[in-house]
């Protein structure tokens, strides 16, 4: 039991690991002209994982899972609200400002 649950976890580990570096190669090689919808697609995804935080915190099967549960809903929600900050922040550098004509 105990070695299966091992192999589990670091079978995990490395797809966790694999998923990051190609995200980062993904990202590195954006156009900055692509940046606000990539902004608005990441913050799509981390909906789902705030949803899917949620059911693990919620399951409550062990105190490890729903430690890592709550940790996981605070850094979606973290990631959330800073995304849509950067995104308005963007569309707001694009939009035309009115001219005060004396």
């Amino acid at each position: 039991m105990h070695s299966e649950l091992s192999e589990l976890l670091l079978s995990n580990f490395y797809v966790f690991l694999l998923a990051t570096f190609l995200g980062l190669e993904v990202i590195r090689r954006v156009s900055p002209l692509l940046h606000t919808p990539l902004m608005s697609l990441t913050n799509a995804i981390s909906a789902i994982t705030v949803v899917g935080s949620i059911v693990i915190a919620a399951e409550q099967k062990t105190t490890l899972s729903t430690v890592l549960g709550a940790v996981a809903v605070t850094a979606s929600m973290i990631n959330i609200v800073g995304g849509y900050m950067i995104t308005y922040r963007m569309l707001r550098m694009f939009k035309k400002q009115e001219r005060k004509q004396p």
